[in-house]
């Protein structure tokens, strides 16, 4: 189940300082090696998040006996000696990786019958790699579904320790993780090492160097005697280290560091340091090539705009998933950045190099993509977009990072950070200081009731100006369409709000598109118009249009046509008018409008709409039709549009002087 949109407004700054959650990473792992330790292991900081929630689910299915205290973000995991007590489950682990990679290895050394399942995604991320390793060491696995691809059957006949394993280490790293941590359990492990032979090259190299780290604390040393080849020695057995604190998460970290530059910092996250046993922690060094400020404590890194950022290309094989923010920050670099060694995006929780492209061409980015690298081309103008996130916590996050852009975004579905950072659009708020109103861009409001022209006048201030123009009254339409054709009764308040926050909808120059088809001309049909005006009265539509509507504010101005721009959605508008006429005025434009469409109406019936049109928008319990007390009240009955364009933009002038 998806959650609704989030809107961030354009961010003028970003400074603070962020704890960071624990990393994945390690948490995962340690969690796994403590439950096959011999004695109690404390882990503090471990991440409170999705991916750990099914690895300890998993963990206590098999029967390992955890201590879990949330708030202290503590397990406390009482080894299971090498053999889980359980020796038959069914485990579902859902998109987590880091948990469906090990257990599948570690189960295959159990001797007990396991099957192992994920969500669909988990289903099209491929697992042969591994699968083929383990059978080369006698264990039985078997696939459930397509050949290479989870869902797995391991059966009892336990792997043996002993000889030469091949493993390719170019598709996942996570694969030759798994195996390692496996090892020490393999029948005959007391009494022969084993040799790993890494046949293709290995990406992702750090984060096989947090499993060997994290091996070596449990007591396993694994031995590296060159770069393709790991050693694992007879008679190794995971022993608790007593206590084990995992870092901040390196990957998480990116998202801030990147902040600082793009908002201009200083920004610190807190947690991890130059010394961390992540990998990722380089893209801060990345970030220091590139042009930022940025500086290192023990446990804190910090980073701030420095020169304007570099481009060119990036070599991200050791920095795979903070690799994904650079594709941001490079909309902000002086010339294209080429990011190389990312062909693991490909098989991650959706295929990012795709969905990077897609998304980063939804704000006005030119982008290209090729099946290992992805180019990002500088972008002098985005535009707000409605990201799509594709179940994927990390496109989450890296697009909150337009925001600091010059423009908003909408980031649908933003609860999928939950899979690692649940509290991640809470932090990124801390971050976010508050813009003074003359450091904003300006905004021209132009309120009034239907047919006074105020439409009209709208688009030509902002022609006039260069300034973007939000027509408010398309979203309340294109509520009332979508309604339409989705059967949704007019009196059902709860539904409309829903269809509201999941709109999708896309306005250009050429006029604004619904669910991907255009509708420019279908909102302004009469049965429409009329279905809006219902719409509009409730205050759940009006609470989830609101953010969208002030998203359309950035540089260099806006002039936003609506019922309430002035009163509700932009209080701050340096420049109001009220647009007005007599409804006997507006009812005979409405009907010169129907006319040039081949319409014929009945001027008095128009004129009985008008007024009932009015009378309702006036006594809606929220945002009613009224001037803001600091708006000039402009009434065109007897005005051209010219003449009252040219009131509108004289009454800015003098404002902006």
């Amino acid at each position: 189940m998806t959650s609704p949109d989030l809107t961030l407004a354009p961010v003028a700054h970003a400074e603070g300082t962020v704890a960071l959650p624990g990393s994945k990473s390690i948490s995962n792992r340690v969690l796994l090696i403590a439950a096959l330790a011999d004695g109690v292991t404390c882990v503090e900081g471990v991440l409170e998040a999705d991916d750990t929630d099914r690895m300890l689910e998993a963990l206590e299915r098999l029967g390992v006996d955890v201590e879990r205290d949330r708030a202290a973000r503590r397990c406390v995991v009482r080894g299971a000696g090498g053999a889980f007590a359980v020796r038959a489950a069914k485990l579902m682990l859902g998109n987590a990786g880091t948990a469906f990679r090990p257990l599948t290895a570690v189960l295959a050394t159990q001797g007990g019958d396991y099957e192992l399942d994920g969500v669909a995604r988990m289903r099209e991320r491929p697992i042969g790699d591994l699968v083929d390793a383990l059978r080369a060491l006698g264990a039985d696995v078997r696939y459930l579904g397509s050949e290479g691809f989870p869902p797995i059957a391991v059966g009892p006949s336990g792997g043996r320790a002993g000889g030469t394993v091949p493993i390719r280490g170019d598709v996942s790293s996570q694969f030759l993780t798994a195996l390692l941590m496996a090892l020490p359990l393999a029948r005959g492990a007391d009494r022969q090492p084993t040799r790993v032979a890494v046949t293709t090259p290995l990406i992702s190299r750090p984060y096989v160097e947090i499993t060997t780290r994290l091996m070596r604390r449990f007591g396993v040393e694994v031995g590296t005697p060159d770069a393709s080849t790991f050693m694992v020695p007879a008679g190794a057995r995971y022993a608790s280290p007593g206590t084990i604190v995992v870092e901040g998460d390196a990957s998480s970290a990116s998202y801030f560091l990147a902040a600082g530059v793009l908002g201009g910092g200083p920004v610190r996250v807190t947690g991890i340091g130059r010394d961390a046993i992540q990998g990722d922690v380089a893209f801060a060094d990345v970030l220091a090539r590139l042009g930022a400020d940025v500086r290192f404590g023990p446990d804190w890194i910090e980073a701030r705009a420095g020169t304007p950022l570099a481009g060119g290309t990036i070599d991200c094989t050791a920095i795979p998933d903070a690799a994904m923010t650079l594709a941001i920050t490079a909309l902000a670099a002086r010339e294209p950045t080429t990011l190389i060694g990312i062909a693991s995006w490909r098989v991650k929780e959706t295929d990012r190099i795709a969905a990077m492209a897609a998304e980063l061409r939804k704000v006005g980015a030119t982008v290209d993509e090729a099946g290992d690298r992805l180019t990002v081309h500088p972008a002098s103008a985005l535009r707000h977009a409605a990201i799509d996130t594709y179940d994927d916590h990390r496109m989450a996050m890296c697009f909150s990072l337009v925001s600091l852009l010059g423009t908003a975004v909408t980031i649908r579905d933003p609860a999928c950070v939950r899979k690692t950072f649940p509290g991640y659009f809470d932090a990124f708020r801390t971050l976010a200081t508050p813009a003074s109103e003359g450091s904003l861009p300006p905004v021209v409001a132009i309120d009034g009731p239907a047919a006074s022209g105020k439409g009209t006048v709208a688009a030509r201030v902002a022609r006039a100006l260069g300034f973007h123009l939000l027509d408010s009254g398309a979203l309340y339409r294109l509520v009332a369409l979508k309604a339409i054709r989705d059967g949704v009764a007019f009196d059902d308040e709860a539904a409309l709000a829903k269809l509201a926050r999941g709109l999708d909808a896309v306005f250009d120059e050429r006029g604004v598109t619904l669910d991907g088809t255009d509708a420019t001309a279908a909102i302004r049909d009469e049965a429409v118009s009329e279905a809006a005006s219902r719409v509009a009265v409730y205050p759940g539509v009006r609470a989830a249009l609101l953010e969208r509507q002030r998203a359309f504010r950035r540089g260099p101005g806006l002039v936003a046509d609506g019922r309430d721009m002035g009163t509700v959605v932009f209080p701050d508008a340096g420049t109001k008018v009220f647009v007005t006429a007599t409804p006997e005025a507006r009812a005979s434009r409405r009907q010169s409008q129907l006319a040039e469409r081949g319409v014929h109406a009945d001027l008095s019936g128009l004129l009985d709409e008008i007024r009932a049109r009015d009378e309702r928008d006036a006594g809606r319990a929220v945002a009613p039709l009224k001037p803001a007390d600091d708006a000039v009240v402009l009434d065109t009955t007897a005005l051209t549009i010219e003449q009252a364009t040219a009131y509108v933009l004289d009454r800015y002038a003098q404002r902006a002087r």
